[in-house]
């Protein structure tokens, strides 16, 4: 099994304490940052596979949610700056995983929020003949190419996974 295997398999597991109960949102949110970072292995640069570009999705959704925990205070700011960058690659490597899907077996749709900033913003990528690989994003140029590939359902759903997008960290 190789590292990007592995690290599928850990995030999985991860995935699974979480939703029995064994731990916090914001204990899965470490673990799986330290589980990304203890791999040694930096985006790919080439992500020629959807397990690569997948694992970039993961990276940079990791570093953002990381940063966005550091945004108060005096340093506000400065992790606001990089919350947006790694954002941005996430939206590239979200990008990169619809490009080698061609995208084919994806479902998209707005989803029901409680944050008022998200509502009407927010909306979940399905893979669904990849294991239900569920993304998220509020980039509209996404959203545009999904809707222009005829991949992106009308109305508002509730998500796969609403028990995490709607609790707090």
């Amino acid at each position: 099994m190789n590292a990007l295997q592995k690290y599928f398999n850990y995030r999985q597991a991860l995935i699974d304490q979480y939703v029995k109960g064994d731990m916090t949102k914001r204990e899965y949110l470490d673990k799986n940052l330290d589980a990304v970072l203890s791999l040694n292995i930096k985006p790919f640069k080439n992500a020629d596979t959807v397990d690569k570009a997948l694992f970039n999705y993961q990276y940079y959704n990791a570093m953002a949610k990381d940063c966005k925990m550091c945004a108060y205070g005096d340093y506000e700011y400065q992790f606001q700056e990089q919350t947006d960058y790694f954002y941005a690659q996430k939206d590239k490597a979200t990008m990169r995983v619809l490009q080698l899907l061609d995208y084919t077996g994806v479902r998209a749709y707005y989803i029901s929020v409680r944050s008022k900033e998200l509502k009407n913003k927010l909306f979940e990528i399905v893979l669904t003949e990849y294991n239900n690989v569920i993304l998220h994003s509020t980039n509209e140029s996404i959203r545009n190419r999904l809707i222009e590939e005829g991949c992106f359902e009308n109305g508002t759903k509730k998500s796969l996974i609403d028990y995490y997008i709607n609790h707090r960290y």
